[in-house]
């Protein structure tokens, strides 16, 4: 089975923390599950579990921060269907292009994460540099605005 990393454990802690904030010292259900499971693995110094060895209330709090996050990385500019084993848009496989709809959660996430660490794909560089610009010009149109 696929491993679900210690950084994803973190940010489902913080999105739960977040939904609902603890009252005093006591945890809500879905962050002390989550953080029973991160505990356990900084103190063994592991960084990755493996899904079929999370305590279920805990599986369930991930797959509810999952639910949360983009679903695909997809740019909508696929190389692999030009013939790239890896598509330059998003940085998947071809396998992982093709099989992405039937991946369960942990494998998307995987994905997810080695594309983000690698930061070659165009969604990390080109795109989100234009991206950025565009924000900026319609920030400064804004304030243009708003002067006259």
């Amino acid at each position: 089975m696929t491993g679900i990393h210690i950084t994803d454990i973190e940010s489902a802690i913080n999105y739960w923390r977040s939904k609902a904030p603890s009252t005093g010292a006591a945890l809500t259900p879905s962050t002390r599950a989550l953080a029973e499971v991160y505990a356990v693995m900084a103190f063994e110094q592991r960084h990755e579990i493996d899904e079929a060895n999370l305590p279920e209330d805990a599986m369930q709090a991930w797959l509810r921060w999952f639910e949360s996050t983009p679903d695909t990385p997809c740019i909508a500019i696929c190389s692999t269907s030009q013939g790239d084993d890896v598509c330059k848009g998003c940085g998947r496989t071809f396998a992982e292009v093709q099989c992405w709809t039937a991946m369960q959660p942990a494998q998307k996430r995987a994905t997810w994460r080695r594309i983000t660490q690698e930061g070659t794909a165009w969604r990390f560089n080109k795109y989100a540099e234009r991206a950025a610009e565009k924000n900026d010009q319609l920030g400064s149109e804004h304030v243009a605005l708003r002067v006259v």
